[in-house]
């Protein structure tokens, strides 16, 4: 079976190679989440630090390997980029289902991290390298669906499995090894080669103008949705709702992220050049919502399902339009600088969140849910300004 990618075709199982990569980029630390509040039963003498590390290491590694990864794929085999980013995983994952030391786990996490930071561009460029127009923005949708799919499917397998033995949660961290056995399909099948100047600027380098635009608006929507999941569980707890709440709301907004890559083609010509518009006011109103006094379970689901919504459209056509902005050997370079920002915001995320409530002298949590909306609604207005930077030749 062939898959049309708007200049050919590919079988099917190279498309499949290339979906698996994104099913495993978001897995990097997420093990641990299910065993968080127990870290300092199964490791007493571990200090604050050490837990942070083993939380945090992971997404510090994969930003300068993410941006190593794009420099080495201008000149360098990505496919032999794949295999040794895939095989530095899963060699990881395999040590740290092993270990039973707390020192161990921070040091495979470390290397998890350079593994996963130098396939993470090649989720998306290998897409940009095979496939164009409507064609490329479907599969990049498709890509976003199956990462937040399959992170919300890993986060309920590894707290099943940490509820049977703790360790046992590092089993999601074998599902590389699915890639690893996929990739020779891709190592068969060429994508076809595409003109320099297919690109918004026209040239043979970055437009390093507009990439840097979409960091920093890519940077500024992803801040505004990680309150989602950084603060939910404050205010399950504040309104006395059973901490499992938490969980469904969360799992419920990546779920919601995940819809829109599928129709979004559709969603692209029903809203045209509003679209960024349309997405950060659904956005921005599903985090007021998620604001207001006395949360009820009902209105966090309905603010967190508008949120994933908004932030699910405007991801992967934002990955689109970083590959629009440079010539066809610089697109992973380019998917790279702009991914980077993603996990740059969500280390940095919480210690913005702690400094906006430190100015306004507020420690409700819900402050934040109406901070980050409100900044939503401002990106939103300006977006109608921006809208031809933002969404020519998408």
């Amino acid at each position: 079976m062939k898959v049309n990618t708007g200049k050919g075709s590919i079988p099917l199982v190279a498309l499949v190679a290339i979906l698996s990569i994104s099913a495993i980029v978001s897995l990097p630390g997420l093990a641990i989440s299910p065993i968080l509040d127990d870290l300092e039963q199964i490791f007493p003498h571990a200090s604050e630090l050490e837990v942070e590390m083993l939380e945090s290491l992971p997404s510090l590694m994969i930003i300068p390997f993410m941006l190593l990864a794009g420099r080495w794929s201008v000149r360098g085999n990505k496919i032999r980029l794949l295999v040794l980013g895939t095989s530095i995983f899963l060699l990881s994952g395999v040590g740290s289902l092993m270990s039973r030391s707390l020192t161990e786990l921070i040091i495979l996490g470390a290397v998890m991290g350079v593994g996963a930071g130098i396939i993470i561009p090649l989720s998306t460029g290998l897409i940009v390298d095979y496939f164009v127009g409507e064609y490329r923005v479907r599969q990049l949708g498709i890509s976003s669906a199956v990462n937040n799919l399959t992170l919300v499917l890993a986060t309920l397998l590894t707290g099943y499995l940490a509820g049977i033995k703790w360790y046992y949660a590092f089993a999601v961290y074998l599902l590389p090894a699915v890639t690893l056995v996929l990739i020779p399909a891709l190592s068969h099948t060429s994508p076809t080669t595409q003109s320099e100047d297919n690109s918004d600027n026209g040239s043979a380098t970055l437009n390093t103008r507009r990439i840097a635009s979409l960091m920093l608006f890519y940077f500024a929507i992803t801040y505004c949705s990680l309150v989602v999941t950084f603060n939910t569980s404050y205010l399950t707890t504040s309104a006395s709702m059973d901490s499992s709440k938490a969980g469904v709301i969360i799992s419920l907004f990546f779920l919601a992220i995940m819809l829109p890559g599928l129709l979004l083609n559709g969603i692209k010509r029903m809203f045209g050049s509003m679209t960024y518009f349309w997405s950060l006011v659904i956005m921005g109103a599903g985090l007021i919502v998620m604001s207001l006094p006395h949360p009820k379970l009902y209105t966090l689901i309905i603010g967190a399902v508008l949120s994933g919504v908004g932030y699910g459209v405007m991801q992967p056509l934002i990955y689109d339009k970083a590959a629009s902005c440079s010539p066809p050997r610089l697109a992973t370079l380019a998917l790279s600088l702009v991914m980077a920002v993603n996990y740059l915001a969500i280390l940095v995320a919480p210690f913005i969140i702690d400094v906006v409530d430190w100015v306004f002298h507020t420690s409700q949590h819900s402050f934040a849910f109406l901070c980050n909306g409100v900044v939503a609604l401002v990106l939103a207005v300006l977006s109608i300004r921006w809208r031809n930077d933002l969404y020519a030749q998408l």
